[in-house]
């Protein structure tokens, strides 16, 4: 099958044409039939497999004929890096239209979309914050939008965004055509789909277990030597552009900087950056500025940069959805990439659950000469690491100065 069987506009073909489409994916063989119609759509498929582009194509399909202008669709997606995805994606498949889609999200001023909203939209694509905002000032009008699509359900359940959709599905008109697209179906969920969406039709699309175009490998270390192999690895391994996931902002941050100490072009992406700075880590590591980018699951989901040849996961995610939607940054659109993940003891478990979610053991890799009985740094009787120990491999920040340090300092103890 190949797009042109989906009988669409023939003015979308300059943006099918620059999109580089040619045959489309099951999801998309699936989904967009069924939504030209105008059928409610649950869909489920996994990531990197042309979810956006299903969606959107039905969309620009049907808005190319009606009133211009007004806001007549709205896609609403749990983070801002998805909003600005998906925003890309618009702006390629409506080439040669006219038609527009604004991004609305918060962390940024509201008035630039507000301007983008009165120069007449047809598409809005937001976060559900700003947009309940923009909504209640009177800048976001909903009166006309004949098209919903909720994005990330799961992961706006996650982010405790489910309130916020409800309000939203109140505030759009009850005449709509509804497309729900979710990884999982925890119960909160079906009872949105209940009641956001009429007599769906559902299309699945295997998202039990990792893309198929994914190696997966397992490198055991001590907790201690974790920084320590990941250099090794980047240093020893062919890569085009590396993603490496941590648990934490702070580590993010932490390993970022003893990445770029090591001599690699680095960036990271986590709660603590501002919108944009997110901005510009992404725009870096797209362009392949920087060869590397860490980040915390705020960019697990919804990153589409389809040269990422590996995923590297510093720290084992908390469940096997998140692993899955991890490594999903690799892969994509037909290529092949790499999953590495460092373990310890403590990932025992997790690694059960996935090795029963993929039917087979998972390898187990180890790096030639590399030391992997160097021991832990010694612990002062304080119970924390000597002097001079190092944190994961690396030398610590210098201690605070003690009070006699400062000299004549004014917060040195006044002698009586």
């Amino acid at each position: 099958m190949n797009f042109k069987q989906f009988n669409l506009d023939p003015r979308l073909t300059q943006g099918i044409t620059k999109a580089g489409y040619d045959t489309p994916t099951p999801i998309q063989e699936a989904a967009i039939p069924a939504a030209l119609r105008g059928r409610d759509i649950i869909g489920t498929a996994q990531t990197g497999t042309g979810k956006t582009a299903a969606f959107v194509l039905p969309i620009l399909n049907r808005l190319l004929d009606g009133q211009r202008n007004v806001p007549r669709a709205l896609i609403v997606t749990p983070t801002r890096e998805l909003a600005e995805q998906i925003h890309d994606v618009i702006k390629v498949l409506s080439a040669g239209t006219k038609l527009k889609s604004v991004t609305i999200y918060g962390g940024v001023g509201a008035h630039p979309q507000v301007q983008a909203l009165r120069s007449g939209a047809e598409i809005i694509v937001a976060c559900p914050g700003r947009l309940l905002d923009l909504i209640a000032q009177g800048h976001a009008k909903m009166a006309n939008i004949e098209i919903l699509v909720l994005d990330e359900a799961d992961r706006m359940f996650d982010m405790g965004f489910l309130p916020d959709v409800r309000r939203i599905v109140k505030a759009v008109p009850e005449k709509r055509q509804t497309m729900m697209f979710s990884a999982t179906f925890p119960s909160d969920v079906e009872l949105l789909a209940k009641q956001a969406l009429k007599e769906p039709q559902k299309i699945a699309m295997g998202i039990i277990k990792p893309a198929h175009t994914v190696a997966h490998a397992l490198y055991p270390v001590p907790q201690h030597l974790k920084t320590t192999l990941l250099l090794e690895l980047l240093k020893r391994t062919d890569t085009n552009s590396v993603l490496v996931f941590t648990r934490t902002k702070h580590r993010a941050h932490r390993v970022a900087q003893q990445i770029e100490r090591a001599g690699f072009k680095v960036t990271s992406l986590h709660g603590d950056r501002s919108q944009g700075q997110r901005q510009a880590a992404l725009k870096g590591f797209k362009s392949g500025h920087h060869d590397i980018m860490v980040a915390t699951d705020i960019a697990a989901r919804g990153l589409d940069i389809e040269t990422i040849s590996h995923v590297i996961n510093y720290d084992m995610p908390d469940t096997a959805d998140a692993y899955i939607h991890r490594i999903g940054r690799t892969g994509r659109a037909q290529r092949t990439g790499d999953a590495f993940t460092l373990v310890t003891d403590e990932d025992k478990d997790m690694i059960r659950t996935l090795e029963r979610i993929m039917g087979q053991p998972l390898k187990r890799e180890t790096l030639e000469d590399f030391d992997y009985t160097r021991p832990a740094p010694p612990r002062s009787e304080s119970g924390g690491r000597g002097r001079g120990a190092p944190r994961d491999g690396h030398r610590p920040p210098k201690p605070a100065p003690t009070p006699k340090s400062y000299g004549r300092n004014r917060l040195a103890p006044k002698k009586k």
